[in-house]
Parts: C-alpha cells; structure tokens; sequence
C-alpha cells in the first residue's frame, strides 16, 4: 500500500513538472558598456523558444526612467533553430535612467502561454564636453562631412548648407554653438544610418567653421572643418539672388524713366504728337518697372530652395507662416524675398498664397 502511494506521488510530481516545464528563455545578447547624454544606442535581446507550439513572441516595458525607447514595435527574427533575436534602440535623457524591465511573452491565438521578465542592466553614464565651445551634441560611430556650399546671403552674410552622414548617431541634436540663425533643412533617420541637410548663417568675413563630435569608436573627439568659400568671392550684393538689387536693373530703371521726362519735355516744347506717342509708351513701361512687386504668403511647413529645381539643395523649412515679396518666377518655382530681406530663395508654386 506504501509503494502504491508513493508510485502515485512520485507520478503527480512528475506530472505537475512536466506541464510547469519552462519553453521560453531570454537573455541580454548585447548591450553599451557605457552612455552618453543623448546618445542613441541599441540594447540586442536574445530568446531561446524550445516548443513550437506558439504563433509569435511579443514584447512590453516597464518601469523605464529617463530613456526613450525608440522602436518599442521592434518585431522579433529567427536567426537558428529555437533562437530569435530583437534590437531595440534607445536613447538616453539623463544620468539617472533606468533601462525598462523587457516582458516577453510567447503569444498563441492573441493569448500570452509563457512569459519571461529581463530585469534592466545597469549601464554606466557620462555627460561629456559641457564646457566645449565647438562640441556639436553629435556622439556616433562615424560622421563624414559629404558635401558644403556656401553662397552670399546678404551684403554683410553667407549661408552654407552642409551634407552630413553619421552611423550610429543623434544628428537630430546637431547645433552649432554661437551661432545665431541655423537649423535642419532635412533628417533621414533609418538608424543606425543617419542622413543631415543643415544651413547655417555666418558673417561673410568668416572663412571655416570648426566644430567637433564624440566617436565612440575611438573614444575621442574628432574635428570637422568646413571651410566657407563663396562660389563668387567678387560678387559684394545679391546680385544673383535679388533682381531688383542688380545695378543692371536700377540703370534700366533709371534710363527708362529719363527717356520718359525726354519725350514728356519734347512734346511740351513741340507740341508733336510724335512726342505724345512716345511719352505715354515710356511712361507705361516706368510704371511698370516702379511698380512694387507683388506680396503674398509662403504657407508653414514649406521648404526653400536654392534654385528652382526638385533636386535642389534646400535653404530652410518655414516654421511659420512668411509674408514675401515676389522677385521671379520660374516653372513650378516662384522666387520670393522675406519681408525686410529675412531670406531669398524659391519656393514651390503650390505653397505660395496672396494675402
């Protein structure tokens, strides 16, 4: 009777394990050794699965503080036989961040049948370079300088728009410390590559700009020159990029008005029609060309371009709506001037209003 009894333990115990039997295993695959303030990094999740009997695995996160998760809808990929992995990318706000607690669940017909909690790592944190003067906010792996342009803004500015591609980066921190007018003309982000089109406004004296970026590759910081050469160092007016402040233009102005006053005289004196005929023709065509240009609004959100081409290098995006002066038009293009000279460049058609 004894035996008996202990046979049926034994059977339930044996019974009770099997089905408790775990099928799901997470682990940490990889992970930073160290951070640093907004630095963007990825955290690899590994899950060993020793059943197939589940349709996918998910993910939650809790109890995260002071870190972003960037991609929380990463999806879980196969790499062998019962193992998948996961990267999530974060981003670190402050020194006191925790890294959430990561619950993976195997899920079969919308339902969790297994759950395994990762408890967050610990991860060292470093804000860096708070006292450098050419410290761009830029921590990454690699950043190259791909292209520079700069062209004369007004009589006394340049503005250059600089091409940047970075691998494991934060350009959407980029920023240029002491200078005043500047800002993101696009961002391409498909980390961990990452594409910047910046401008940046400087006085035209000025002949490079140097600022610097943390590589976590070579744990330093690495200088970036960009030289500031204006494609026509001769030019000392906008001439090319305000018709109205060509001296061409005042000269035709000025001459058409003059031949006007001739012939306005000469029919006085004469008392020719001849003279009367050409006068009033003059006198339209002054009209015309001292005639203000048309004014109107560049709708919030547009971009504007250096020439009037799609694949043009993009000045800024409005951040508000802009009240402009018309100087030109050209296909789909309209050339415009901020009011009180605040920018000239081409906008699209489409985004152009009348007051």
């Amino acid at each position: 009777m004894k035996k008996l009894l202990l046979i049926i333990l034994i059977n339930a115990f044996l019974c009770i394990n099997l089905n408790a039997a775990k099928n799901l295993y997470v682990s940490y695959k990889e992970f930073p050794k160290q951070v640093y303030k907004n630095q963007k990094f990825q955290v690899v999740l590994k899950a060993l699965v020793t059943t197939n009997d589940f349709d996918n695995i998910s993910t939650s996160f809790s109890d995260a503080q002071n870190i972003e998760l960037l991609n929380p809808d990463s999806p879980w990929e196969k790499v062998s036989d019962n193992v998948y992995e996961n990267v999530f990318q974060f981003k670190a706000k402050d020194g006191k961040f925790i890294l959430p607690k990561f619950d993976v669940n195997l899920v079969k017909e919308n339902e969790s049948i297994e759950v395994n909690i990762l408890l967050p790592e610990k991860i060292p944190y470093s804000n860096i370079a708070t006292k450098d003067k050419r410290f761009s906010n830029i921590i990454a792996k690699e950043l190259v300088l791909k292209a520079y342009k700069t062209k004369q803004y007004n009589n006394k500015e340049s503005l250059t728009i600089i091409d940047i591609d970075a691998i494991g980066s934060n350009l959407e921190d980029f920023n240029l410390k002491g200078i005043e007018e500047q800002g993101v003309s696009s961002i391409k982000d498909e980390y961990p590559n990452q594409n910047l089109i910046y401008y940046f406004v400087m006085p035209v004296h000025k002949k490079k700009v140097i600022f610097n970026y943390y590589n976590t590759t070579t744990k330093s910081f690495v200088d970036v020159t960009i030289p500031l050469i204006l494609q026509n160092e001769l030019v000392s007016t906008q001439t090319d990029l305000n018709p109205n402040d060509s001296n061409f233009e005042k000269y035709k102005k000025i001459a058409v008005a003059s031949v006007f006053v001739l012939f306005l005289i000469l029919f006085i004196w004469k008392r020719n029609k001849i003279y009367a005929f050409f006068a009033i023709i003059f006198f339209i065509l002054s009209a015309i060309y001292l005639m203000p240009n048309q004014t109107g609004i560049v709708k919030e959100g547009s971009f504007v371009y250096i020439l009037p081409t799609k694949n043009s290098t993009i000045f800024f995006k409005l951040d508000t709506n802009e009240k402009v002066e018309v100087l030109n038009k050209k296909s789909d293009f309209i050339k415009v001037m901020g009011i009180n000279n605040k920018f000239i460049g081409w906008v699209k058609e489409e985004n152009f209003g009348k007051n």
